[in-house]
């Protein structure tokens, strides 16, 4: 299945929150085997969103070598990060309890 729009931003946030700083390839390990496969990510999203997400100061990146010896950039939540996943958990939240109301209504509800 493929992200919905306007969810990688969280689903990083998320994963750097309980997994801690991690290059690219282990974000979307990740996300895949949490979800057990559900949620599949494209190399050609993360990258991007992932240097947007630097700019904007929601993670921070530092250069090191990854565990098969290549060069990588690995990312950690910065201050800012964390205080937006708080927001978009919240957002989140509100949006599966909207959306499970609707899954839940019968006919003349």
């Amino acid at each position: 299945m493929k992200v919905v729009q306007g969810t990688l931003d969280y689903l990083v946030l998320k994963t750097l929150s309980v997994e801690g700083v991690k290059h690219g390839f282990e974000i979307l390990e990740w996300i895949l085997a949490t979800t057990d496969g559900a949620l599949e990510i494209e190399e050609g999203s993360l990258y991007p969103a992932l240097h947007r997400m630097e700019k904007r100061g929601l993670i921070e990146a530092t250069w090191g070598v990854s565990p098969k010896g290549r060069r990588a950039k690995y990312y950690g939540l910065s201050a800012l990060g964390e205080r937006e996943l708080v927001a978009e958990e919240k957002r989140w939240a509100s949006c599966v309890e909207a959306v499970g109301k609707i899954a839940v209504a019968g006919p003349g509800s």
